[in-house]
């Protein structure tokens, strides 16, 4: 459903890797990139927005945003509905799931039907929160230290999924070297400025590059950053409270956090 059709959903969101790129920007048509990290699109089922910036509502809504995107997929919705309907196969298909031929509503819901299937929930964590398994000496003292009012984790990183689904400014715009506006390019209100959506963290391990922009690579390079911003962005504009004071962890405590977060991968991308 590309205009080029070079172009998939599994291009950008490999199911190899949690449904997620393993590049900053991804590689759109006629070798476009992308201007934001690609999330992973797992355990999406009870977010409330989606997107970086929050900009849909909804699933149906989200998957239809990037066919149309001319530098992801560029292909109209119009377009990829007539596509559809020239094939057979999926003129059955429609007629029997939705009871009609494809059109831009039932397409949205098909993707979005999906979507909402691909919940992860069998991970070395889930194993100790159920009470079927033991963390590591290390892995405890990082999930101790994660819901600690010492590094702060778990005050946006919430719930099962590991998300409390809120806009947050960590430090990454200033205005300067650091352009990228966020949740402002969408609601124009001055408390956004900076602001992304808070993802989750399940299956972190194997969903890098990370951050909206794709700049660290690795976990430990996010844990270092969280520590002190300060230390890779000059003069952060509306960062968010809980990150004005570094946070003083040891390079124990980084590697501790890591493997902590290391057990949140579901078994089926574990390598």
């Amino acid at each position: 459903l590309s205009k080029d059709s070079s172009v998939s959903c599994a291009s950008c969101h490999k199911p190899a890797f949690a449904f997620s790129d393993t590049v900053a920007f991804s590689t759109g048509i006629f070798g476009k990139l992308t201007s934001r990290n690609t999330p992973s699109v797992l355990n999406m089922k009870n977010r409330p927005y989606f997107f970086w910036d929050g900009r849909a509502a909804t699933l149906e809504e989200q998957a239809l945003i990037p066919i149309a995107n001319p530098d992801e997929m560029g292909l109209a919705i119009t377009e990829a509905v007539a596509r559809l309907n020239q094939s057979d196969e999926y003129r059955k298909l429609f007629k029997k799931i939705f009871g009609q031929l494809p059109n831009a509503k039932n397409l949205g819901a098909a993707f979005a039907a999906f979507e909402r299937t691909l919940e992860t929930e069998d991970s070395k964590f889930d194993d100790w929160a159920n009470g079927n398994g033991e963390l590591t000496q290390q892995e405890e003292r990082g999930r101790q230290l994660f819901v600690s009012n010492r590094a702060k984790c778990f005050d946006c990183h919430s719930t099962q999924d590991f998300t409390n689904d809120e806009f947050k400014n960590i430090g990454l715009y200033n205005g300067n070297t650091q352009k990228d506006e966020g949740r402002f390019f969408i609601t124009k209100e001055q408390k956004d400025l900076g602001r992304f959506k808070t993802p989750g963290l399940r299956n972190i391990a194997v969903t890098g590059p990370y951050m909206h922009d794709g700049r660290f690579k690795t976990l430990e390079q996010v844990v270092q950053y969280y520590n002190n911003p300060y230390m890779f962005v000059d003069d952060p504009l509306n960062m968010d409270t809980l990150l004005l004071q570094p946070l003083q962890l040891s390079n124990q405590d980084n590697a501790d956090l890591v493997a902590f977060l290391k057990t949140l991968t579901d078994r089926r991308f574990l390598k």
